[in-house]
């Protein structure tokens, strides 16, 4: 009678631990599942994604950028961050507002923000129209005023393609047949070297066209031996008294 009673008390023993073990594995699981679905829904919200754009703002690990459909995009840095260049060194310290990027990185549809894993510096191709108010011969560069006040130094190479728009065509033409007040149009790269500086591959300057009413030219910043010709607005020059 005294060995049954010992053989129940330690059946009992195993059966409450037996529950206890058993409360505390489907606890386990539990939290194992919470974990895997709160992970398949955090997947769901990333997604690989790469953009292009100019930067607009830079402010400690976050970048903002306007892309090609002038969306705003928002762009976090961390430690895991690589970046790239043609420079022997690039990092975040180095972007400034204007700067071209191509961005690759996780995506998050909630934040709609962009973690970066690769920055690489871009250049891309400028596209410039505006009045010829300057003509530095030794240089062969050319000043243009664009119609919102901002002047651009253009620098025509030997690879530049140059042409004049004559009788409803494009002629060939050259950096000596250009004229201070002619109608301008530039497509082309920032010097590496000179930031300043736009490297014209293609320009056309229009010499039978009126200046455009719509660019204004400080006189300050034309040389004595300027002179552009204003318009009429009816398609005639004045010519100055």
């Amino acid at each position: 009678m005294k060995k049954f009673a010992i053989v129940l008390t330690i059946l009992l023993l195993f059966s409450a631990s037996g529950s206890v073990y058993a409360q505390k594995l489907n606890s386990q699981i539990d939290t194992l599942k919470n974990k895997v679905a709160s992970k398949v829904a955090e997947l769901d919200l990333v997604e690989r994604r790469g953009i292009v754009g100019i930067v607009t703002d830079v402010s400690g690990s976050e970048l903002t950028l306007t892309d090609s459909s002038d969306n705003t995009r928002f762009v976090d840095v961390d430690e895991l961050t690589k970046f790239s260049s043609d420079e022997d060194s690039f990092g975040i310290s180095d972007i400034k507002k204007g700067d071209g990027l191509g961005i690759t990185g996780l995506y998050n549809k909630d934040s709609r923000r962009i973690l970066a894993r690769f920055v690489n510096a871009k250049t891309f191709p400028q596209l410039i129209s505006g009045v010829v108010f300057e003509i530095n011969t030794d240089d062969f560069i050319l000043k243009i005023m664009d119609e919102e006040g901002k002047e651009h130094r253009i620098s025509i190479e030997t690879i530049t393609k140059s042409f004049s728009y004559v009788n409803d065509d494009l002629e060939r033409s050259g950096f000596s047949k250009v004229k201070t007040g002619e109608n301008a149009i530039v497509l082309g790269f920032q010097d590496p070297k000179n930031k300043d500086t736009i490297t014209a591959s293609k320009f056309i300057h229009f010499p039978n066209f009126p200046s455009n009413p719509n660019v204004i030219i400080p006189q300050e910043a034309l040389k004595p031996q300027d002179k552009v010709v204003p318009s009429t607005g009816s398609g005639k020059k004045l010519t100055p008294l």
